[in-house]
């Protein structure tokens, strides 16, 4: 009774999940980054914040647009823009992202290319805890520039 109990769950939460990453949802969301946990060659402390909308025009296919502020110590802020898009995985919330970012300072302007893989976990039917891996590549100065992190963001499918 327990096992048949535990499959109706199951094929509930992925019926619930399978509506999410429809063609014409559209999403919100906002996430946080680094806080000492991504790593590149030129920063000493760093915090991230970025807001993004996106819009599924296929089933599991999302175009996103992002603005982001990034603040390093002993570096000026800057700031980004970008646009990419996520593909969701077999609807079960993992997706893989690409994009490419133009991020702005007063010391530099770089267009960096960007890979995200993370997971939408739905904490209700609309609202996710999205924690993301990352690595943005950078154009101008690969070495100082270019990072790999951890980025934790909030979602709402509409």
């Amino acid at each position: 009774m327990k096992k048949i109990a535990l499959f109706l769950v199951a094929l509930m939460v992925s019926v619930a999940a399978n509506a999410q990453f429809e063609q014409g949802k559209k999403y919100i969301g906002a996430s946080l980054s680094s806080l000492n946990l991504s790593y590149s060659g030129s920063e000493k402390g760093h915090l991230g914040l970025e807001a993004k909308g996106g819009y599924l025009f296929m089933d599991n296919l999302m175009a996103t647009a992002q603005l982001g502020y990034n603040k390093q110590k002993d570096v000026p802020y800057s700031f980004s823009l970008g646009v990419g898009g996520r593909y969701y995985i077999v609807q079960n919330g993992i997706y893989l992202g690409a994009g490419v970012n133009y991020k702005h300072s007063e010391d530099f302007n770089d267009l960096m290319p960007t890979v995200q893989l993370g997971y939408a976990f739905f904490l209700n039917g609309s609202v996710t805890v999205e924690p993301e891996i990352y690595y943005e590549q950078s154009l101008k100065n690969h070495k100082d520039f270019s990072k790999f992190g951890l980025r934790i963001g909030f979602g709402i499918y509409l």
